[in-house]
């Protein structure tokens, strides 16, 4: 999505040479993947594969023009098959050290049967360049978004109306789980089907129907492609015991304007012995994200930094008690 995003024209070169006007079907930025139209006949086609099958240490392929050098091919293994990067929580990604630059995006990644089990999308870099690290979005996600975007030119997402995080080694001490796992439950919005199913704060969602949730984004991964009004089985873990719930799943409504900057935070400083500045939110903020409390991490420093926090992470709860 980013690569046709804004564009005027848009043009596909095979390589035979030849050139074709190519008409943007649609586009989703939340998991950056586009569809495009060429009006052509005979086209070679690749082997859609499965990205589940992929492991890590396998050796995949990529494609692309970094540069603007057609046709170049870089080969990598696979560091891991579904990861989280921070800001995106619809893609459990599947990262490689295939070395992807600028010109890379939206090229195929290939296992080594000669099928696409990615779309290579981003690296992370302090440069700029390639520095070991390359994201791609998982085949089955593109095809998903594809094929609603060929449909109704438009993605339709699930949402159940609760903010999660992670349980790390302490927290999962706490609640007397045999290990860190699963998607701890922040908040509840009131009047949301979470809230409707008898969800809580302080709740850890291990299951959704019979996959096993580890971390908190494969939960909003999960739940966000589902369709609206299907039921899902959460199975919870509260108060020491495992609780089984059902939930139906609502429609996500995008909020309205972009992500607030945690440049122009500029609140007042509390928090010192956690080494928090934060600020309060705006009614439009908590709008858009569904809670009715919190405040925004403007600056992180000592143990609230070495706990994981990031400028612009929302603080809605301290020990199950609401932040107002």
């Amino acid at each position: 999505a980013h690569v046709v995003s804004n564009a005027d024209e848009v043009t596909v070169r095979l390589t035979d040479r030849r050139e074709f006007s190519a008409k943007v079907i649609g586009s989703d930025t939340r998991t950056d993947v586009a569809v495009i139209k060429i009006d052509a006949k005979d086209l070679p086609t690749v082997r859609i594969g499965d990205h589940t099958k992929l492991r890590p240490g396998e050796w995949v392929l990529a494609i692309g023009s970094p540069f603007g050098l057609e046709n170049t091919a870089t080969a990598g293994i696979v560091s891991a098959t579904s990861r989280a990067v921070a800001g995106e929580t619809d893609v459990p990604f599947i990262q490689t050290d295939v070395a992807v630059n600028p010109g890379n995006s939206g090229g195929p990644l290939f296992n080594l049967q000669g099928e696409v089990v990615g779309i290579n999308s981003m690296i992370f870099s302090r440069t700029g360049g390639y520095m070991g690290i390359s994201f791609a979005v998982p085949i089955d996600v593109a095809m998903h978004v594809r094929d609603q975007l060929v449909k109704t030119g438009h993605v339709v997402r699930g949402r159940i109306g609760v903010t999660v995080q992670n349980v790390d080694a302490a927290l999962a001490q706490s609640f007397g789980l045999d290990r860190p796992r699963g998607a701890l439950v922040s908040s509840v919005e009131n009047g949301s089907p979470a809230d409707k199913a008898g969800l809580k704060a302080g709740d850890v969602i291990l299951r959704v129907d019979e996959t096993p949730v580890d971390y908190s984004f494969q939960l909003s991964s999960f739940i966000s492609r589902q369709p609206p009004g299907d039921e899902c089985t959460l199975t919870l873990w509260r108060n020491r015991h495992e609780l089984v719930v059902k939930v139906k799943v609502a429609e996500l409504k995008e909020p309205k304007g972009s992500r607030t900057s945690d440049a122009h935070a500029s609140g007042e400083e509390g928090g010192a012995r956690l080494g928090l500045v934060v600020r309060p939110l705006s009614a439009e903020e908590k709008d858009a994200r569904g809670i009715s409390s919190g405040v925004m991490v403007a600056a992180v420093s000592g143990s609230a930094a070495r706990a994981g926090l990031q400028p612009g992470d929302i603080v809605v709860a301290l020990n199950s008690r609401p932040i107002r």
